[in-house]
């Protein structure tokens, strides 16, 4: 976790209770999550002339594949039982493989046909890993000091500083190394390795809880709310990053400053992660998350006023609306994770429906978004783009992530918390 003073005690709470090993983790599985969403189409559209529309169709034919996935593999991982430490440890080396697959190997087929190939099994390797690493949390939370709040703040801040990583070092290699997207993917799989010797203790553990059923969470009104919640709330980060390399470079005509400006975001949200656990302990976690919500539409809202030019306004802006990031990847995964303590302590069938619908916002971001883009001529990589397809990228990345988060509030407003 991250914080501005280190509290000796603390630190050896938290080594005791191995939550470092969570912090890694969850770097890891950000890294392989949010950042390929954002480089793989423009690597693949630059680089082997894959069509935008095209990209757009397979990330939507592996989010409806997810439909049947995610809660298949929830049900899987309830039922690993002792077997769960070497499960883990296949999907450590299918998400690794993967992603050299995706960006270190020239596509020995056609392109597009090995970005689904090397995609899917990037996000189902992903998809596994996650459900397990999050169910895990479940019975962590109620064995350690701090509860579900404070397992998030360690695991949400260390994803939060993985995406940071992610989205810097292939902007640092370029011009550095030939190939630096394939340096990415080797050092990616590399400290794979780590994060999964690293959790090993946990994975091994014993397994108490008796599977559950899809019925119990579907028919519990709290978990349903809390999900339809998490859609409708990530959805506008899954707009904002689907477009994001597109705003900065054609919008803005700052090519270069993508990397950084990632930072900038993510960062702010692992830095302010503590902070938001901590006034959710405090005030409660609705009041914060109504504070969150609000701030990131009056800090992202001015988007729609930058042009060309504006690289250093947009970076203000990155770091206020980052901030808020922190509320929602910390709090909205602790209250689901209370949650299934109470209704399916066992959490993979839990998480796997929550997996789902955090993947299926990227999705639904690309399917729509992308087109829509190429139906306007608008072409990722060229130096110029018609007017009509700067406005409209302009609103898409600014007013569409405004209005789904007004969404967002007004559910939040009718979601009881006190029974969480």
């Amino acid at each position: 976790m991250i914080s501005g003073t280190v509290d000796p005690s603390a630190q050896r709470s938290a080594l005791q209770d191995r939550l470092p090993a969570f912090t890694l983790f969850g770097a890891i599985l950000a890294a392989a999550g949010l950042p390929i969403y954002i480089y793989a189409p423009p690597f693949y559209a630059e680089t082997y002339g894959v069509s935008l529309t095209g990209i757009a169709a397979v990330l939507f034919w592996l989010r409806l594949f997810d439909a049947v996935q995610d809660p298949a593999l929830g049900w899987l991982s309830e039922r690993l039982g002792n077997q769960r430490g070497w499960a883990v440890a296949l999907g450590g080396a299918v998400l690794a493989l993967s992603m050299i697959g995706l960006f270190a190997v020239v596509p020995p087929i056609h392109p597009l046909a090995w970005f689904a190939l090397t995609i899917t099994g990037l996000f189902s390797a992903f998809s596994f890993l996650n459900i397990n690493f999050y169910a895990q949390g479940v019975g962590k939370s109620q064995a350690i000091r701090g509860g579900h709040v404070r397992l998030a703040a360690w695991r949400e801040g260390g994803a939060l500083l993985g995406v940071c990583i992610a989205a810097v070092v292939p902007t640092l290699l370029i011009g550095a190394v030939d190939a630096p997207y394939a340096w990415f993917a080797f050092g990616f799989a590399a400290i794979v390795v780590l994060a999964v010797l690293a959790m090993w203790r946990e994975w091994t553990g014993p397994v108490s809880a008796e599977p559950s059923g899809l019925r119990e969470i579907l028919s519990d009104t709290i978990a349903r709310r809390l999900l339809i919640l998490a859609f409708v709330n990530a959805t506008p980060l899954a707009v904002s990053s689907t477009l994001f390399l597109f705003y900065v470079q054609s919008r803005l005509e700052a090519p270069g400053l993508e990397g950084p400006l990632l930072v900038l975001f993510f960062l702010a949200g692992a830095v302010t992660a503590p902070v938001w656990s901590k006034a959710a302990a405090r005030f409660g976690p609705k009041p914060v998350l109504f504070v969150a919500m609000i701030s990131a539409i009056m800090a992202f809202g001015f988007t729609l006023l930058l042009g060309p030019g504006d690289g250093l306004w947009f970076a203000v802006i990155c770091i206020f609306s980052g901030a808020t990031i922190g509320a929602d990847l910390v709090l909205l995964p602790a209250l689901f994770s209370q949650r299934m303590a109470a209704i399916s302590p066992n959490g993979g069938l839990g998480f796997g429906l929550w997996s789902l619908v955090s993947k299926f916002t990227l999705a639904f971001a690309a399917i729509v978004l992308l087109p829509l883009l190429d139906v306007f001529g608008f072409e990722a990589g060229s130096a110029t783009q018609p007017p009509e397809a700067l406005v409209l990228l302009t609103i898409l990345y600014a007013l569409v992530p405004c209005a789904l988060k007004l969404c967002a509030i007004l559910i939040l407003a009718r979601t009881d918390l006190s029974e969480v």
